[in-house]
């Protein structure tokens, strides 16, 4: 008796699983997955068109960037998936492009669409334009990871291991994978990514706000940050995936790409080898450039040096000068005109 209670009392404490994965609207079904990466895409343009825009970016790039770098994401997440977990591929001629059907790699989707984006860009903006613009896009691209990973939790995917903590998340059993079918709550690793995702764009954001990073050392920190909780998230989840020595192939690109991300701030902070600039500071009012380009807004601003009055020494033929304030030097009287001589 105590154990079906205590049984029941965890469930009821669980985290309750979607009945469905998405909804009708006639013939048509709506994957919530899918209306999850729409609404990421758009929270990605609006927060990177509107930090583009204080430090005097033309607000239609970041709309440019996303109708290349969008489909760049999309191919790239489904390359990586295919080469990565092969095994899992559809057994199907067009299966290597369903990507409806097995998912999407994150890494790879990242890549595609941060390469495709910088391709845009090039010949658009200057070398520290192309590094403020980094900046500027890393949070927002932590954010759109985060709702992403909200499609993850209606597809009941992207868990850990079983868990009886109060948040454990109830899955299925069409859902758990091969050997963990007598359990039925498990870890929300996605929750946990997602929670970390918003921490991390806030505090990145905070540190833009602050001026205090050489560009593009938050986008160096972006890859790090996520990639150091991707280490610990990839030694909690139990769905399929490749191993190497021991561990998943993702752990260790997750690795590699969090002491590459380090090193990157490392060096962008010392400014080696010319790399990196001084953060973009806030555009004054009416800097935008008309004509749809970026304006070329200086890092930072120069503080111009007042040159002190001068000061004349007074004269009793053309008097005194008087000298004025700011950064002007004091104007001369005009000697008076010449006598007239006696005849």
């Amino acid at each position: 008796m105590g154990t079906v209670s205590s049984a029941a009392t965890g469930l009821m404490a669980s985290i309750p699983s979607p009945s469905s994965n998405g909804f009708s609207i006639g013939p048509i079904f709506f994957h919530a997955y899918g209306i999850m990466y729409v609404l990421a895409v758009a929270a990605a343009i609006f927060i990177s068109r509107w930090r583009w825009t204080k430090v005097g970016g033309d607000p239609n790039l970041p709309y440019e960037v996303a109708i290349w770098a969008f489909p760049g994401g999309l191919i790239g997440g489904r390359i990586y998936f295919d080469i990565t977990t092969p095994s899992q591929i559809p057994d199907h001629w067009w299966g290597v492009f369903a990507i409806w059907d097995g998912g999407l790699g994150i890494w790879g989707g990242i890549a595609g669409g941060v390469l495709t984006g910088l391709w845009v860009v090039h010949r658009r903006l200057s070398k520290d334009q192309r590094r403020w613009f980094m900046d500027i896009v890393g949070p927002a691209l932590l954010v759109s990871q985060a709702i992403g990973r909200i499609g993850n939790y209606f597809n009941q995917e992207l868990f850990g291991k079983p868990s009886s903590l109060p948040w454990a998340l109830r899955i299925s059993p069409a859902h758990r994978p091969p050997g963990f079918t007598q359990f039925t709550t498990f870890e929300p690793t996605f929750l946990y990514e997602f929670v970390w995702d918003l921490g991390l764009a806030g505090f990145l954001m905070w540190l833009w706000t602050k001026r205090v990073v050489r560009a593009p050392g938050l986008f160096a920190l972006y890859v790090a940050g996520y990639s150091g909780f991707r280490i610990f998230e990839e030694t909690q989840r139990i769905d399929f995936s490749n191993h190497f020595l021991g561990m998943r192939v993702n752990f260790w690109i997750a690795s590699c790409l969090c002491l590459a991300g380090l090193v990157s701030f490392v060096i962008i902070q010392r400014g080696l080898w010319g790399r990196g600039c001084e953060p973009a500071m806030p555009a004054p009012p009416g800097s935008m450039v008309p004509g749809g380009h970026a304006a070329k807004i200086p890092a930072r601003t120069p503080v111009a040096a007042q040159r002190p009055a001068v000061a004349t020494a007074p004269d009793s033929s053309r008097g005194s000068a008087a000298p004025e304030s700011g950064t002007r030097r004091a104007k001369r009287r005009p000697p008076p005109p010449p006598r007239k001589r006696r005849r």
